[in-house]
């Protein structure tokens, strides 16, 4: 998948995982933090993917792609609402 088709992954996911995640007291993110995250959460959930599976996964434009990669993100995501929280001291 080339640059653009990331872009437009991480973005489409980084959006999606806000929605599972997110909460009332959770302001939604701008764009470029969609994008990384979902492109990081991409990169997570194919890791944990290999691991799991022993086989790694090659991500295209699909649905199986975006289930690995909204996985990942949504994990990213909650770990870092676990660190965000703790540092509140809640």
């Amino acid at each position: 998948m080339g640059l653009i088709g990331w872009i437009v992954l991480g973005a489409i996911v980084g959006w999606a995982a806000n929605l599972v995640v997110g909460g009332r007291d959770r302001r939604p993110q701008g764009c470029i933090v969609s994008i990384l995250v979902g492109i990081a959460g991409a990169f997570l959930g194919g890791f944990l993917f290999q691991l799991a599976t022993g086989h790694p996964q090659d991500f295209g434009f699909n649905f199986t792609s975006f289930g690995i990669a909204l996985v990942g993100a949504v994990l990213l995501l909650a770990v870092l609402s676990l660190f965000r929280n703790a540092g509140r001291g809640r």
